[in-house]
This record gives C-alpha cells, sequence and structure tokens, in this order.
C-alpha cells in the first residue's frame, strides 16, 4: 500500500491513480482522508501536550511527598490535601489522554482501512489510456504461420485428437472447468517441467513448490483483498482461500523478515494451479479454455532494492520472452496504459502470443514491478549494505509461463493437414521423445 505520507504530500496524483485505475469507491474519499488525518495529528499534538502537563504535576507530586516526609504533625494536613488534588488532576489528565488514545487509534484505523482501497500509482513511463485500447505495442517477435488447408480452432483440435475434453469437465464441476487427457496431459505436464527448468538453470531462480491454499493476511499482503474478494475460492471454516496465483504465497513467503542488501534480488519461480471464479465474465470465450476457472502457470518472483526494480522488470519481460521464441510462438509486448494497469502494479508488461486459427492474440504472460506498494503490505524490508534505516523491498513478478493458452497457440501453430500436431523441439525430451500428437485410431 501507499505511505501515509506520500498520500497526503501527493494528493493529485494519487487521486489521478485511482481514477485512471477504475479503482475509486466510497473507499477512497481523499477528503476524508484527509479529515482524518487532521484528527489524527490533533489528537496527537493534544496528547503530547498533556502528557508534558501531566509529568510537570508529577514532579511536584514527588517534592510535596518529599516534604510530606519531613513535615511535622501540624504541617501533615495541608500537604496531603494538595497532594490528592495534585493526584486527582493527574488522573483527570490519564482520562483525557486515554479518550485522546482511541481518538488517534481509530482515525489511523480508518486510514488503513483507505490505504487499503487506494492503488499504486502508475511509473512515469506508463502510458496514458483509459483501457486495453490505450496499450503500446514495444515489440513483435516471430512469423505468422500460414496454411494450405483451413485451420481448425484449439476446441476442434482438441476433441479430434481425444486431448481436451469439456465436456465431462463440466459435467463433473460445471461450466469453465475442463479435463485435458492423454498426450494433452502429458504436454501440459512436460510444459511445466520445461518452463521451470529453464528458470532454474538458465535464468538462476530458485524453484519452490508453494502451497494452494492461504490466509486472508498473504492475499492481503499481494494487493488480492480486499479489492478482488468477489473473484476468490474460499474454505470459510478454515479461514483459507485458493490461490489465483503463486505470486501470493511466495510474495507471503519472506513477509515480516528483514533481509541483506547483499543476498538481492532474491529470485523465485514456482508451479501452481490457479484459481479464479472469473465474476462476471459469462459468456466471453465459453468455447474451449480460454477462459476458465482453474489453470496451471509457472510464476517468476524478485525482491530488490529500489534501485534496480525497473532493470529486474526488463530482464524479467525477457525471461519470459526466452521460452516463447524458443517454442517458435509468434508474439508481441504490450506496455499496458494506465487504464489497463493492475490495481498494485507500477508498471507492467503483457505477452500475446498469436493463434492462428482463431486470428486473435492471447495473453500468455504479464510481468509487472510493484515498487514498494506490496512490501509495504507484507512488511518486507531490507538492510542496505552500507548501513542506515531498514528499507522496504520491491517485488516484481511475472507469469513464466501460463497455460492453457500456450497450448492453445501450440495447438493451432503446428497442426497439420492430416490432422495431428508437431510438438516444438524443446518439449520433445520432456515427453520421450515424442514428435507430433496425432489422430488416435
Amino acid at each position: 500500500m501507499l505511505d501515509t505520507k506520500f498520500i497526503l504530500g501527493n494528493l493529485d496524483l494519487v487521486r489521478k491513480a485511482t481514477e485512471d485505475k477504475h479503482a475509486a469507491n466510497e473507499h477512497t474519499d481523499f477528503k476524508r482522508f484527509a479529515e482524518l488525518d487532521e484528527q489524527r495529528r490533533k489528537a496527537q499534538a493534544e496528547n503530547d501536550k498533556l502528557a508534558a502537563e501531566k509529568n510537570k504535576i508529577s514532579k511536584q507530586i514527588g517534592a510535596l511527598m518529599g516534604k510530606l516526609k519531613k513535615a511535622s504533625d501540624a504541617e501533615r494536613p495541608k500537604l496531603e490535601a494538595e497532594v490528592h488534588a495534585q493526584q486527582a488532576e493527574s488522573k483527570g489528565f490519564d482520562d483525557k489522554m486515554q479518550a485522546l488514545a482511541l481518538t488517534f487509534a481509530e482515525c489511523e484505523r480508518l486510514q488503513d482501512e483507505m490505504r487499503a482501497w487506494i492503488p499504486n500509482v502508475p511509473h512515469e513511463s506508463v502510458p496514458e489510456g483509459a483501457d486495453s485500447s490505450g496499450n503500446k505495442p514495444v515489440r513483435e517477435w516471430g512469423e505468422t504461420r500460414t496454411f494450405e488447408f483451413k485451420p481448425k480452432y484449439h476446441f476442434e483440435l482438441g476433441a479430434d485428437l481425444k486431448i481436451l475434453d469439456s465436456e465431462r469437465g463440466a459435467k463433473v464441476a460445471g461450466s469453465g472447468w475442463y479435463f485435458l487427457r492423454g498426450d494433452g496431459a502429458r504436454l501440459e505436464r512436460a510444459l511445466i517441467n520445461w518452463f521451470l527448468d529453464v528458470h532454474r538453470t538458465r535464468h538462476g531462480y530458485t524453484e519452490l513448490f508453494p502451497p494452494f491454499f492461504v490466509t486472508e493476511k498473504s492475499l492481503y499482503g499481494s494487493g488480492q483483498l480486499p479489492k478482488f474478494l468477489d473473484q476468490m475460492y474460499a474454505a470459510p471454516e478454515d479461514r483459507l482461500f485458493a490461490i489465483p496465483t503463486a505470486e501470493v504465497p511466495v510474495t507471503a513467503y519472506h513477509r515480516d523478515e528483514m533481509l541483506e542488501e547483499k543476498d538481492l534480488p532474491k529470485k523465485f519461480c514456482a508451479y501452481s494451479a490457479c484459481f479464479r471464479r472469473e465474476a462476471g465474465a459469462a459468456g466471453q470465450d465459453t468455447r474451449g479454455i480460454l477462459r476458465v476457472h482453474q489453470f496451471n502457470k509457472v510464476e517468476m518472483l524478485k525482491l530488490t532494492t529500489p534501485e534496480s526494480s525497473f532493470d529486474e522488470l526488463e530482464k524479467m519481460t525477457a525471461d519470459a520472452e526466452f521460452l516463447l521464441q524458443q517454442l517458435g510462438l509468434k508474439y508481441r509486448v504490450l506496455a499496458l496504459c494506465r487504464g489497463d494497469l493492475g490495481f498494485a502494479s507500477a508498471k507492467t508488461y503483457d505477452l500475446e502470443v498469436w493463434a492462428p486459427a482463431a486470428q486473435r492474440w492471447l495473453e500468455v504472460s504479464s510481468c509487472s514491478c510493484f515498487t514498494d506498494y506490496q512490501a509495504r503490505r507484507s512488511n518486507l524490508r531490507y538492510k542496505p549494505a552500507a548501513g542506515g534505516k531498514p528499507q522496504f523491498l520491491h517485488t516484481l513478478n511475472g507469469s513464466g509461463l501460463a497455460l492453457p493458452r500456450i497450448q492453445v497457440a501450440l495447438w493451432e501453430t503446428y497442426q497439420q493437414a492430416d490432422g495431428s500436431v508437431v510438438l516444438p523441439e524443446p518439449v520433445r525430451p520432456y515427453m520421450g521423445g515424442q514428435e507430433r500428437i496425432s489422430v488416435n485410431p
């Protein structure tokens, strides 16, 4: 989340970010936020004033008590009366200070509730724009596949090759769920293993296998809650939520810890299933596996210093691009505009692959720098090597890569006239040397 001082010192900037990200609601009343801060500071100032006066009285009581010990019987009643009067006055200060402390705490609590709904401020390099139409192409790679036959859509290939069964998925779990079967299931597993191996051996990430359920605190730390509660699958009795992405548990891995600058950047990769209710998405991409409630993804995550975070974003994006290039898939990189930028993100690149039968771009990776937004929520800090006050880390994450849209692009790109699908060379060793998926006799 954003620091209170930053919000108050940059109200116009933060208000614009909130509006641009379509995050404005009853919780983002900046006038009310400023009023609460004024009340909080006023309560603190009054409390400090009373504390000083109470300290003065305490010293007077101490002096009277000293006199009382040496007083004669004739002097004692008057001194005792003065002590009791001073003690009563001190007690009055205690009551007022307690009330002020409650006011201070309540103002701070209400401000924290509001801060949880205020999004991160986009980096200055993020383009203007109200929605995805404002996203800016950065680069494009690969050739467009042409066919001498009518290419099939992924859901047709999946059915013909008996590698996708959406009907039984719906029978078992409802709309938006599916089965991969046979070589479709094997290819999914092969891709996941290859992604992880490349990130681990070539790109230097440490592999984690995370929990698929997390606490509310973990979701809050990565910025998923409270805003995206309606997208979550929950286990209420256990107060746990199914993860929407491995970003959530991996961001929480070092939560409430103090790291050393010499150990940065920390780089993690992790496979997980991802669960999203896709509330409000009914009717969109219902055929096939473009929009589903459960999908697999390999995630990359970095913890860095503020000085290196945007350089690390470029490297992370390149790591995701390397996989697409090795698979031979045509793709493009987009710089997301302010209106399409994620709630917690300061800057994001989307990677989209071309599905030649569907004639459309499919997002398979989103690489983001969150600056210190998630770190403040998760209390992720580091000790500077040069000494000085501990600093909040910068966090980054990216898909490397997301399935099943990679499968969609592979099936459609590498389909053959005989109905088979040629497998890209990098995954063949993970498929026992198999070179294509053929129609079963």
